[in-house]
């Protein structure tokens, strides 16, 4: 107990300004030190005028996660987000709604009913229709297996596109596109290689990999010299660099590419609106993430 406390919780209470009256919420995960959730959701909080309200970040083990998780429970928290590596394993300590259990992940809990869900899928689609990206009846490439992609696949298919899933390792895709059929019934997703989808004639490409993520800025999940479908949309869940050399390939190539922080922003928001009731300043705490990025970026 004493360590999931050491690790964040404690001095998260000890700041200035936060007292018994003060409504928590917060991120858990493992190192959970990097994340720009803490500073989206206080940016909106203070927009709101929402000064009882404070979000703060608590770095908890894999193998204290269960004894963990009555840090915040214990000291009021009203809710917390989830990052890696306790998207799955706190499914066993929460009640997980349709869309956790068809995701097999949960990133957003409830303390007051105990209820786990996922905000992932709903953010992106989200954010690709601010960004005026077609879905329905669309065909579209999700590089990666993981988690994100396995979200961004439920999500799509549920927005009515048609999915082709392309990993390095084949056989997790293939297990990907069997999850989602047996736990949310969803067909319309099938696997391939990327060379079988550059002719598959997609519209829209959603990279759910860390290719590409900084420090590895030079990388992409795109073979080199391989065509892009003319007109396409390459939606990078990657947010640092802004303008990742996925993206920058795509553009060279005559399309249009979106990097991934709105995605972030907004599946915050979902959340932050499940904890208070409050729907939130998208835009806010997109520009609190883009000046702490800007920042780090000078450091």
């Amino acid at each position: 107990m004493r360590r999931a406390a050491a690790a964040g919780v404690a001095d998260a209470r000890e700041l200035t300004g936060l007292n018994v009256t003060t409504k928590r919420v917060g991120v858990i995960g493992f190192p959970v030190e990097h994340s720009l959730s803490p500073i989206m959701h206080n940016a909106a909080f203070a927009a709101l005028g929402m000064s009882d309200w404070y979000y703060d970040a608590m770095s908890i083990p894999p193998d204290i996660l269960r004894l963990g998780l009555r840090e915040p429970k214990n000291h009021g928290y009203v809710g917390i987000n989830v990052t890696v590596p306790h998207k799955e394993a706190i499914m066993e300590y929460v009640r997980p709604d349709e869309v956790a259990r068809a995701i097999g992940a949960v990133n957003t809990v409830d303390f007051r009913n105990n209820l786990g869900t996922n905000t992932d899928a709903a953010g992106l689609i989200a954010d690709l229709r601010a960004n005026d990206v077609p879905i329905r009846g669309q065909r579209v490439l999700v590089l990666g297996a993981g988690g994100a992609a396995r979200a961004a696949v439920y999500g799509l298919l549920r927005a009515g596109a048609s999915v082709a899933v392309v990993n390095r390792t084949k056989s997790r895709a293939d297990k990907l596109v069997a999850q989602l059929r047996a736990s949310a019934r969803l067909t319309g997703a099938a696997v391939m290689t990327l060379d079988q989808a550059a002719d598959w004639g997609m519209t829209l490409i959603v990279n759910c990999t860390s290719v590409g993520l900084h420090p590895h800025i030079q990388q992409s999940p795109w073979i080199h010299g391989l065509p892009f479908p003319e007109g396409v949309t390459v939606y990078d869940m990657v947010y640092r660099p802004a303008n990742t050399a996925l993206m920058q390939q795509c553009v060279a190539h005559g399309g249009r590419a979106i990097g991934g922080l709105g995605m972030l922003a907004r599946q915050g928001a979902i959340a932050f609106e499940l904890w208070t009731g409050v729907v939130p300043p998208v835009e806010v705490m997109i520009g609190a993430l883009q000046t702490a990025l800007e920042t780090a970026n000078e450091d």
